[in-house]
């Protein structure tokens, strides 16, 4: 492939890029550029057979002016230091578009989760925990969930860093289980925020959508199934009839699905790690989910017309495409293909800088990955919030506030793009570096 896709490369290009239009001190321009501290560790952990493997791992804390950073975890075979080093970068940035108090980090592990058991892999993280628990902390740096970890993995995060400290820390990781401090909410955030924000640009973009006295109103005289109308809680706008496509069908990529189905779009294919599938009258959402549940695939789904590759997916004509998987899957080979009005980019860093220019020549709408999928980290910052502060919420005012903060977001980056007159993913980052600028600035330069 001809373009650079490395990823922290392209993280530091995207601030290349903004620094200049916003006119940012050269000191300061600098210093973001890069992360603020890195922390590699190699460390031992014992297998199930007795045996001793050794594991490398990274913590990244790429900018803390705004306050402690935050940052998820992932296992995975091809994790490089890089990569960390780019989604740290990209966590700032996704912080202060949306102006929660984070800075960002991120941390990953250099290992084959689908190859080891429970039991090695709970010896594993604990050990990761211990290594870098001397730089993280409720106050510092708080870690949460990302690929292949979960809810169980920061479980034994907590408990292995409230070991070391003598007592319980629930604050010092996100995304736990709600029996140990958990949020309501958290495990359908990146993709409720996806879905507020593929609502808004809808709306912004004129497509049909059904203000909410008129849905309410429908749903009260019967004209909108159960389905729609049980359980919302949510006050805004309903999309009518948008068709959709989905790269990625794990947590984020089904729950999208899923809301985005229930406020009134079409999903009309999907695809998981192995194979696409597409019908174009509209996939049964709840029954691909079945499906995936009960198989492990979506390899034989019946209500499927055709199925296709994980890639074709993305080339699929709808009006919204989500890139929903892994880094760079827009590139410059693919980007002529793409066949969409908006890519809502629920994954981090899917469209490479050739792929993007071209997607802003060709008129399509993009919102950025550092606004689609913040919803996740704004309720691990309510998550945090309620650790510290020993109250939790409803999931109903979970759901208000999030809905509040990906609106407000929205409307700012899309003023900002109009007034610079950038594409939203410029728009984005010019709003998000100055925030950290400003902080930088106002606090001065120790000593």
């Amino acid at each position: 492939m001809s373009e650079e896709i490395n990823p922290f490369k392209i993280a530091q290009h995207q601030i290349d890029i903004v620094a200049e239009k916003l006119k940012l001190k050269k000191g300061i321009y600098e210093f973001i550029r890069w992360p603020h501290r890195e922390l590699e560790v190699h460390f031992p952990v014992k297998m199930d057979n007795g045996d001793i493997k050794s594991f490398k791992g990274f913590r990244v804390q790429h900018n803390n002016a705004r306050g402690p950073c935050k940052g998820g975890i992932r296992y995975h075979p091809d994790v490089t230091l890089d990569e960390v080093r780019a989604l740290a970068t990209w966590m700032t940035w996704k912080c202060a578009v949306v102006d929660i108090p984070f800075g960002g980090a991120k941390g990953g592990v250099i290992c084959n989760p689908k190859e080891m058991s429970k039991t090695e892999l709970e010896r594993l993280t604990r050990r990761f925990a211990l290594e870098i628990s001397i730089i993280i902390g409720p106050e510092k740096d708080i870690p949460a969930p990302d690929v292949y970890t979960d809810a169980q993995t920061m479980a034994w995060f907590m408990d292995t860093y409230s070991m070391i400290k003598g007592y319980s820390v629930p604050g010092v990781i996100t995304g736990k289980p709600l029996s140990i401090g958990g949020s309501q909410g958290r495990r359908e955030a990146t993709a409720r925020g996806v879905m507020y924000t593929v609502r808004e640009a809808l709306k912004h973009l004129d497509y049909k959508v059904i203000p909410p006295e008129v849905w309410k109103k429908k749903c009260s005289e019967g004209e909108l199934n159960d389905a729609i109308c049980d359980g919302e809680e949510d006050s805004g706008y309903r999309i009518d009839d948008a068709t959709v496509a989905i790269q990625g069908f794990g947590n984020v990529g089904s729950i999208a699905a899923n809301l985005l189905t229930r406020k009134g779009a079409k999903v009309i294919a999907v695809s998981d790690s192995k194979i696409g599938i597409i019908n174009k009258d509209g996939l049964d959402i709840p029954k691909v989910l079945t499906h995936k549940s009960r198989t492990g695939s979506l390899n034989g789904f019946e209500g499927a017309s055709e199925e296709i590759g994980t890639k074709d997916v993305l080339e699929v004509e709808c009006d919204v495409l989500i890139p929903a998987a892994l880094e760079n899957q827009i590139t410059e080979d693919n980007v002529d293909r793409i066949k969409t009005r908006i890519v809502a980019e629920a994954a981090n860093g899917p469209t490479t800088p050739a792929a993007d220019r071209i997607l802003h020549e060709k008129n399509v709408f993009l919102i950025p990955d550092i606004l689609a999928n913040a919803g996740g980290v704004t309720v691990s910052y309510f998550e945090w919030v309620q650790d510290l502060q020993q109250f939790f919420w409803s999931e109903s005012d979970i759901n208000m506030k999030l809905r509040e903060i990906m609106v407000k977001a929205f409307g700012e980056v899309r003023d900002m793009s109009q007034k610079h007159q950038v594409n939203m993913r410029t728009g984005a980052y010019m709003l998000a570096v100055q925030r950290v600028a400003d902080a930088i600035m106002i606090r001065g330069i120790f000593p």
